[in-house]
Parts: C-alpha cells; sequence; structure tokens
C-alpha cells in the first residue's frame, strides 16, 4: 500500500486527484495539505472523511511519512515543497508547471543526495502526451508549425507546461530550422520557444487545450488535444505515483518515459 500526501488538496487538480488516490487500488491517501485547510469552511468543503488534514507541509510531513507526495500547488510554492518532501524522504510526483531550468537542476541535485525519486510531467492526460510524440514525429518532415494552447483564466503561467514542452519534442524532431514569421519581437506572433511561436489563450469555460499547426507546400497539418475535465489527467497521475519510487533516474520528465 502507498501511502501518498496530496500538496494542494484543495485546487481542482489536487481536489479531483485525492478522489484518483481515494478510489486506486494499493493506494491510501495519507493526508491532505492545503493552507486553505485554515478556514473551518475549507475543511468542511473538501468532503473526504477520516482524512488528515494540514494546512502546512511540514507539519504533514513530520506527522504523517507518507511514501510519494503529489504536488498541485502553484508556481511560485513547487520548488520549496519539492525541496521538502525530498528532504523528508519522500518520492515527489510533480504536475505544477512554471519550474525554472535552475530550479529543474536544484531539485535533481537534491533527489540524489536525498535518494529519493521526484517525477515531473507538464500534462498527464495520455491523449496529449500521444499528441505531443506525433508532433516530434511530424516535425521531421513538416518543421514550419505554431502552437495556440488554451487553458482556464485560472492558470497562472503562460506559456503553458504542455506547449514548452512540446516545442522542445519538436525542436529535438527536426531537421532544419525553418524561418520564424514576422519580426523579432512582435509579441502578436507569440511567445518563441525553441524556435516554435506559442500563443496562449486564458479563458472561462476552458480547462486544458493545445492546437499544433504544421504548415507545408500547398498543405496544413493539424493535431489537437482537448481535455473536457479534469478526470482525463487521473489515469497519468495514478501511473506516477505507482512507478515514482522505481524510476532509474532521481528525475524524470514526461509522462512518455514511464506509458
Amino acid at each position: 500500500m502507498i501511502r501518498v500526501l496530496v500538496n494542494g488538496a484543495m485546487g481542482k487538480m489536487g481536489r479531483t486527484t485525492c478522489d484518483a488516490v481515494t478510489a486506486a487500488d494499493g493506494l491510501e491517501l495519507a493526508a491532505a495539505v492545503d493552507p486553505a485547510f485554515s478556514d473551518s469552511g475549507a475543511r468542511e468543503a473538501f468532503g473526504i472523511s477520516g482524512i488528515p488534514l494540514y494546512e502546512n507541509l511540514a507539519s504533514c510531513l513530520e506527522a504523517e511519512k507518507p511514501g510519494v507526495a503529489v504536488d498541485f500547488t502553484t508556481p511560485a510554492a513547487v520548488f520549496d515543497g519539492v525541496i521538502a518532501c525530498l528532504d523528508a524522504g519522500v518520492h515527489c510526483v510533480v504536475g505544477t508547471t512554471g519550474l525554472s531550468p535552475e530550479q529543474l537542476a536544484a531539485i535533481r541535485a537534491r533527489a540524489e543526495s536525498a535518494g529519493r525519486n521526484c517525477f515531473l510531467a507538464p500534462n498527464f492526460a495520455i491523449g496529449a502526451v500521444l499528441m505531443m510524440e506525433a508532433a516530434r514525429t511530424i516535425a521531421r518532415y513538416m518543421p514550419d508549425c505554431e502552437i495556440v494552447e488554451l487553458h482556464h483564466d485560472q492558470k497562472l503561467d503562460a506559456p503553458s507546461g504542455t506547449s514548452l514542452r512540446t516545442a522542445e519534442l519538436i525542436a529535438g524532431g527536426r531537421q532544419q530550422q525553418p524561418d520564424l514569421p514576422g519580426p523579432e519581437g512582435n509579441a502578436a506572433r507569440g511567445f518563441v520557444h525553441e524556435g516554435v511561436p506559442i500563443h496562449s489563450v486564458r479563458l472561462p469555460g476552458l480547462v486544458a487545450h493545445q492546437e499544433v499547426v504544421f504548415g507545408g507546400r500547398g498543405q496544413t497539418l493539424s493535431l489537437r488535444h482537448d481535455s473536457i475535465s479534469r478526470e482525463s489527467f487521473m489515469p497519468g497521475v495514478i501511473l506516477a505515483v505507482q512507478r515514482v519510487a522505481g524510476l532509474e533516474e532521481r528525475l524524470v520528465v514526461g509522462l512518455e518515459k514511464i506509458m
């Protein structure tokens, strides 16, 4: 039985993760952490009985001794939370995006010194991972492309971690670098990452959506993935929780690495 801590438990992804862990065979929801639990109304709204609720991660780590921590907090909080979990001897599954390359390097170093593993995925939806892998293959033959990513209006980071990861895979799949559209610095043409323009949309009513549009002589090809509900991410989250302890590397990025 894997004892699981969910950090950011009152957020939309965190709350859905708590339900998924509770329903999964071989997993036990050991505790939930969220600053919102300082309010009694939030504790009542959480709705899963018999689970220890903490507003402070350090207190939870000391009292509960979980095996795996799942982080769905915020870009501002995720780094410190992951470091604290690793130092406490807890494997980490991270769905919060916005970590810098320097922070990822620090997490890798801390995971190695702590002897614990950290798994990070920009997107836990199986369909989104397949879209990214297909984009890498297509980029070899159609290197000209742009990404449009659309998310709910409460998402704090832009571009999304999924779009940044997609751009990196596209860059790795290209055999030639296309000319970027428009003059350099033209913000209307998107945020350019790894030579791929990314356009971010934030609106109420959306969950998580991404389209990659490739263009070639006399033709276009489009890939699109839509997460209609946050349940789409849960099979990937549960898979990561089950496999994080057995990773061969201390830091692994991308759900495709464990599928």
